[in-house]
């Protein structure tokens, strides 16, 4: 596998050296798409109705990205729960090559080693304004009132911890390869409740999520995932519970997901207008369906499934806004639309027989298993200037494989220290659907 990687990477370098002439470097600069990469979180490969004839939930929007893409139909995430995968997505190589967290939920020291390149450093090599904007779960240096104790004082009751809010977090994304960060430290059903813009907490006035909402309600009846939260948490239904822990006093759960799209939005908008002829890369890793299923009032009520329904349509719905943004902006032609998903839909058997719903479909397991149900992913690509017609390629690919696609269209060679793990499918892109891009994953 190292060997086929290095011979890509020698015989790529031997292609590159003949490409000598202006005009040609100039048409390939030109050429360089704006990147969205949507990464939606828990969402079952048959939770898009385009993938799944008998789905009870409905993504329209999804489907009709599918329908105008590159729809690869055998797609598999890093890992089969959120920390691997991301790292994986991020970095080109797998996460058992690192080191294994140490610490709680949201407080988690930096995952992605100093110097490794990322999607974003490579992009910004290229001349790319990148950002990441959304569920971080990789990690920062977080500041301490008391530097002689440990963070996480009480490992067993999340309660108030060791740190300083005030002063600014090290190791962002700023520091992996992106321009602008606006992130959520982890998922949204762990603290802290914070957002970080550019390593800065933007509300740093902080109070527990047990005092703004209640443990639970008159309505309130207990299914299988209460065994993930403790008397001290929040759980109201099946899907709708977070643990307590510390959180800004200005954050909101339930807004959570429409605050991330309008700042990926606005990023867009900002790059559009203040440099529209350089490219722009952003990471827009979403916080749904993940639990706390949480959708907004626009959704609330309208799914034949229920609050699991419901919130995947307001995911579909981030689709349709930022296809609706890039037409209105007239960007829409060289624009590279990426929907996928970090890992597999965490659906009990119990879920399924409940809901009449397989949201992993047609897929044996479920998030964190090593069936496919676990990690095989809805993956689909629009770029209309390249990708004239809806294709499907068959052949296997990984999320890990972003790093070195994105290295292979915009000319760039890897040093063997880094993306080890990571196979260019970017001839797929450019019309070769017969090739296999790799010979196996991990």
């Amino acid at each position: 596998m190292q060997k086929q990687h290095l011979l890509k990477k020698f015989g790529y370098l031997y292609g590159i050296t003949s490409i000598c002439q202006p005009v040609m470097a100039q048409q390939i600069q030109t050429e360089q798409p704006n990147i969205i990469l949507i990464l939606a979180d828990d969402m079952g490969y048959g939770d898009v109705s385009f993938n799944n004839p008998f789905a009870r939930t409905q993504t329209p929007h999804i489907d009709q990205l599918a329908q105008n893409s590159l729809n690869f139909t055998d797609a598999h995430a890093g890992g089969a729960v959120s920390i691997p995968s991301r790292y994986g997505l991020l970095t080109g190589r797998y996460f058992f090559r690192s080191e294994p967290p140490a610490a709680y939920w949201g407080y988690l020291p930096p995952l992605i080693e100093e110097n490794r390149e990322t999607i974003g450093s490579v992009l910004q090599k290229a001349g790319y304004t990148t950002a990441c904007i959304g569920k971080w779960h990789l990690g920062v240096n977080w500041s301490l009132k008391d530097p002689t104790q440990p963070q996480v004082i009480n490992q067993k009751k999340l309660d108030y911890t060791n740190t300083d809010f005030s002063k600014p977090v090290q190791n962002s994304p700023n520091q992996k390869g992106f321009d602008y960060s606006f992130i959520l430290p982890a998922s949204l059903d762990m603290p802290p409740y914070v957002f970080i813009r550019n390593g800065n907490v933007i509300d740093p006035e902080i109070i527990l999520t047990a005092d703004l909402y209640p443990n639970e309600l008159d309505r309130t009846i207990y299914a299988w995932d209460k065994k993930h939260t403790t008397e001290n948490d929040i759980f109201w239904d099946r899907g709708v519970w977070w643990r307590n822990g510390e959180m800004s006093a200005s954050f909101k759960v339930e807004d959570c997901l429409d605050i991330i799209v309008e700042e990926g939005m606005q990023f867009i908008k900002d790059h559009v207008g203040s440099k529209k002829d350089n490219p722009f890369m952003l990471y827009l890793p979403l916080t749904g369906p993940h639990t706390p299923w949480m959708p907004n009032q626009t959704f609330e009520g309208t799914s034949e499934l229920g609050t699991y329904g419901d919130f995947i349509s307001q995911i579909d719905y981030v689709v349709y806004q930022i296809n609706t943004l890039i037409k209105e902006l007239d960007i829409e032609e060289n624009t590279m639309v990426i929907f996928t998903s970090d890992n597999g839909s965490p659906w009990e058997e119990e879920d399924t027989q409940l809901y009449g719903h397989a949201s992993n479909a047609p897929w044996r397991g479920q998030k964190g298993d090593a069936w496919e149900g676990g990690h095989r992913v809805p993956l689909f690509i629009k770029w209309p200037q390249k990708i004239k017609q809806a294709q499907t390629y068959i052949h296997t690919v990984s999320l890990i494989d972003f790093l070195a696609t994105f290295a292979d269209m915009t000319h760039q060679n890897l040093n063997s220290k880094n993306a080890e793990d990571s196979f260019s499918f970017y001839p797929a892109i450019q019309g070769d659907l017969n090739t296999p891009s790799r010979d196996l994953l991990i």
